[in-house]
């Protein structure tokens, strides 16, 4: 088993001692091969200087031992011979001191070393390192292209620039949002404000949206060209600005017209739709008849009687009068199924009207009031006395709607 150097009962002093010099020297010269270089260097003049401290230290002082040996000298009768201290002790230190530096120099040399291999330096040459054999001109199929290289290297710069390009745009609508959202807030509501303003300045200013054309709708008893001329002054107008104050003022110069309504048909169109009167009775003239309607506003007239037109007892000149007014009150809260069997209608005052139906039987109506009711009771009236004596000509008395009467005539 192999031993700690140092600890060998034969010491380096007793090696030393039966070696030569030249040996020695030999022996020195190789442990210090080990620390080439500053580490190793520096680890011998440690060792060195170890030494020659410990020399000195140990090297004696021939005065003050003479006088310490005179002094401790015992008497001459029991003076005892002692041993004289061995110089090899001295020595063995230095060496030990040696070779301790020498093993530290060989530790930093190490660690150097280790230093050197995990960050190579350009000048130091690793010796345990493979030779790398120079390419010859059969590998050059094996080398990349350099031109192929480049354009990935250029293919891989333009994808990183899009990459951030396209993230830095994120984050720009990421932080503008706000901004963003009030800015299409403010545009949208400048466009509807631009586009009202542009409809407006068109629809009241442009010939874009001029009256070209005029409808005439309802006309039965008027004559439609007639009323086309009286209104062909609005046309070139645009439609915005159609003055209705004037086109009412021309309607009214056809009596038989009772309202009309207007309507605008974008971008050219007016439509005129009329309701015309309708006359309820008919009043007799020296040359036939006038066909007049609520208002007292004669609609037409016919030398003959028409058929199904109660005839009112006025006088023409009456007609718009207070009697003529009730009567014609009364004729038109008639329901449809009574009106057409009256042939007469007469009236003194405004709450004496009578009305005289085609089978001869009269009716005592009174005033316009709760017309509804005495229809309702005028037809139960009629049919309680068809059942009973059809034949016998009879008055019927509806002016108090609660209580029918039934009279047979004188």
């Amino acid at each position: 088993m192999k031993r700690p150097e140092g600890f060998d009962h034969r010491t380096d002093a007793d090696e030393r001692r039966h070696q030569p010099a030249a040996q020695q020297e030999s022996r020195d010269g190789g442990a210090s091969s080990q620390g080439d270089g500053f580490l190793g260097g520096l680890g011998r003049r440690f060792g060195r200087g170890r030494q020659d401290e410990v020399a000195a230290q140990d090297a004696p002082d021939d005065g003050l031992e003479a006088r310490r040996a005179s002094d401790d000298a015992p008497p001459a009768e029991h003076a005892v011979s002692e041993p004289a201290a061995d110089p090899s002790d001295a020595s063995r230190a230095s060496r030990l001191a040696g070779v301790a530096g020498k093993r530290f120099g060989a530790g930093l040399a190490s660690v150097r070393g280790r230093f050197q291999e995990l960050s190579p330096d350009e000048d130091y040459v690793d010796p345990n390192a493979p030779v790398r054999s120079t390419p010859s001109s059969d590998d050059d199929d094996h080398i990349p292209d350099a031109g192929a290289r480049a354009a990935e290297t250029a293919r891989e710069a333009r994808a990183a620039r899009k990459r951030r390009r396209l993230v830095e745009r994120q984050e720009v609508r990421r932080f503008t949002r706000r901004s963003r959202h009030r800015r299409s807030i403010w545009i949208t509501s400048g466009a509807v404000l631009v586009v009202l303003v542009l409809s407006i300045v068109v629809a009241v200013f442009s010939p874009l949206m001029a009256l070209t054309k005029i409808e005439i709708k309802g006309t039965d008893r008027i004559d439609r060209s007639q009323l086309l001329s009286a209104v062909d002054g609005q046309l070139g107008t645009p439609l915005a600005r159609i003055d209705f104050g004037e086109l009412k003022h021309q309607l009214a110069g056809f009596p038989l017209i009772e309202s009309y309504v207007t309507e605008e048909a974008p971008p050219h169109t007016l439509v005129i739709t009329v309701t015309e009167r309708e006359p309820i009775v008919a009043v007799q003239t020296a040359s036939g008849f006038d066909l007049v309607d609520p208002a007292g506003i004669v609609v037409e007239s016919d030398p003959n009687r028409p058929d199904g037109m109660p005839l009112a007892d006025v006088t023409p000149s009456q007609i718009g009068g207070a009697a003529y007014r009730t009567m014609a009150s009364v004729v038109l809260a008639l329901p449809a199924s009574v009106r057409s069997t009256v042939t007469d209608v007469t009236a003194t005052t405004s709450d004496d009207v009578t009305l005289t139906l085609n089978s001869g039987a009269k009716v005592v109506w009174g005033s316009p009031d709760d017309s509804d009711a005495k229809a309702a009771l005028l037809a139960a009236l009629v049919k309680d006395h068809e059942a009973r004596d059809p034949s016998t000509a009879v008055e019927y008395d509806v002016s108090a709607p609660d209580n029918g009467i039934i009279r047979t005539q004188s």
